[in-house]
């Protein structure tokens, strides 16, 4: 009875204690809304130079959120159904068109099969004029979307430049539809699924493509994830639940507020209980993905192939606020089936100079999956298969900024009526010979990594006043450097040359094109196939023998965090 007592008295304290402490956070933040509210009127009212008060007033705002995580932010009403788009919605009114700025002009980058500009013969490569007669001259991105969007059935008019002549064309905006899943098909006798985002539907549109895919009695199956930023939390939920029991906690939200703290569990019976599950992944991999990764690797029902993930482990949930504006607020993190959050960057400390680091390594934590692996806390997702990164060459980096790949598939398609199928084609020798020939006058300038490392040898030996014993020898290794540059554009021929496929292939065949054609060059698919072909290789991964048992140590974490 005692016992009792003192129970039902420490909970009374714990409950006086908490409203104390809600109370006084509320006093709090009526105190600093008066202060803040005096200081902006007497501001906007009394300074020597006349403000924009909604200017003013966004710059306070986004100063004071610059203080808690990239990911709470301020919405105005202006931006409200930009920000549907990209987090919510896949639907919007368009013709259907991607752009690029190239030295301030706007230019058609790619075309999506179907729509409205596809249908009116727009190319890749026409630069734009004008919209609607607005000249497209020092308008930025955001304008320029907001001129080409409107309702279905609307109107729009285009003045495009192509080969020296001025064409209009006029169109009528269709709904255009951005799906999830941006490809789906057969390789070899593996069904494969590409999902490009978790907004609205996206559980359903995996669904559907697997249930096509299943007709054709699948070995195993490949869900990429890779590039994919993330969405809607309850769609990853609905997308691991095609493949696990029903009832299992798939990932548990925690926050300060209990009312946030929430289990998310799988609420139906699986579509694919049992077919051998492989999940491709990335550094650009988060949020939502890393979810999905994350719950099947802890349930041991897929192999994670790839690349550390980004580490996102944070939930956000959007806030009306007045005048049709919002705030999008982190309010918890999120934990996988093992307990553990993998969010990478500690946002609660920061540096003197209001920057964030990662966790640090003595604050990670081993967690087992279901069978008993070992995995880590506080770092994204680590794969059960690594597949190591190709960095791109300075040279093909300064290549894609300047446009010189753009400009030569453009040329490209109007000399060439058609071409190989998308999984066939290839450059030949002689074509990539075209090329280097297209670039002869052009500026494509870059600074190659031993000519960094060369940079940094000469600062090195000024400050240890060296420099004199060893400028002859320095100046000799330019020379070759240079020498050697000329010799570049060959000894960078395949990464070059892919790039170049790729964008070929997407004025033929369009997004799914590009898809189907880099599958020939495709490492992490080559390794699911690998595993997916061997079910002693991937029930030993699944079981946690040998090599697999430790899934990312942190001192490896850390150092392929470091390269990712």
């Amino acid at each position: 009875m005692k016992k009792l007592k003192f129970a039902l008295l420490m909970a009374t304290v714990a409950v006086a204690t908490l409203t104390w402490s809600f109370k006084e956070d509320l006093f709090l933040v009526s105190k600093n809304l008066d202060i803040f509210a005096s200081l902006y009127k007497e501001i906007s009212i009394n300074y020597v130079e006349e403000t924009d008060p909604a200017e003013l007033m966004k710059n306070g705002i986004d100063a004071m959120l610059e203080t808690l995580d990239p990911y709470t932010v301020y919405v105005p009403e202006s931006e409200v159904e930009d920000f549907k788009l990209k987090y919510v919605s896949t639907q919007f009114g368009g013709i259907g068109v991607s752009t690029v700025f190239i030295e301030g002009k706007l230019f058609v980058n790619e075309i999506t099969e179907g729509y409205p500009a596809f249908r009116q013969g727009i190319l890749a490569g026409d630069q734009i004029m004008k919209i609607n007669g607005a000249e497209v001259r020092g308008k930025d991105r955001l304008q320029v979307s907001q001129l080409l969007r409107g309702p279905r059935g609307s109107a729009l008019d285009l003045l495009i430049l192509r080969d020296g002549s001025l064409i209009r064309k006029e169109l009528i905006r269709d709904e255009i539809r951005q799906p999830n899943v941006i490809y789906s098909g057969m390789v070899g006798d593996i069904a494969y699924i590409r999902l490009d985002k978790f907004l609205e539907n996206s559980a359903q549109e995996v669904q559907n493509a697997a249930i096509e895919l299943n007709k054709q009695h699948p070995r195993g199956m490949i869900l990429d994830l890779r590039y994919n930023g993330g969405g809607i939390l309850q769609e990853a939920v609905k997308i691991v639940n095609l493949f696990v029991s029903k009832d299992m906690v798939i990932v548990t939200q925690k926050g300060r507020n209990p009312e946030k703290t929430i289990n998310y569990r799988t609420n139906t019976i699986p579509l694919l209980p049992e077919l051998p599950l492989t999940v491709l992944i990335n550094g650009a991999s988060a949020s939502a993905s890393e979810i999905v990764a994350g719950a099947l690797q802890d349930l041991d029902r897929a192999v994670i192939i790839g690349q550390r993930s980004y580490g996102k482990g944070l939930v956000q949930q959007t806030f009306n606020l007045p005048y049709n504006s919002l705030v999008k607020v982190t309010v918890a993190k999120y934990f996988t089936p093992s307990g553990r959050c993998i969010q990478a960057i500690d946002y609660s400390h920061k540096s003197a100079l209001g920057k964030s680091g990662r966790i640090a390594d003595s604050l990670i934590a081993k967690f087992n999956t279901r069978t008993g692996r070992s995995v880590y806390d506080g770092n994204g997702i680590y794969p059960d298969v690594v597949v190591g990164t190709t960095k791109l060459s300075p040279l093909t980096i300064s290549l894609i900024s300047k446009s010189m790949f753009f400009d030569f598939a453009n040329s490209y398609k109007k000399s060439h009526a058609s071409i190989a199928a998308a999984g066939d084609f290839r450059m030949s020798d002689e074509e990539y010979n075209t090329f280097i020939t297209t670039l002869e006058g052009k500026d494509y300038a870059y600074v190659s990594n031993t000519e960094k490392l060369l940079a940094d040898l000469k600062t090195e030996a000024e400050k240890e006043q060296k420099l004199a014993e060893v400028k002859s020898d320095l100046d000799d290794l330019k020379a070759k450097m240079l020498i050697a540059k000329k010799t570049d554009l060959l000894t960078h021929k395949a990464e070059i040359k892919r790039i170049l496929e790729s964008q070929i292939v997407s004025r033929y065949y369009f997004e799914k094109g590009r898809i189907v054609q880099a599958f020939q060059y495709d490492k992490e698919l080559d390794a699911a196939k690998s595993v997916l072909a061997s079910s002693t290789k991937m029930l030993a991964i699944l079981k946690g023998e040998g090599a697999y048992k430790t899934i990312g140590d942190p001192a490896k974490t850390i150092a392929d965090a470091d390269n990712n």
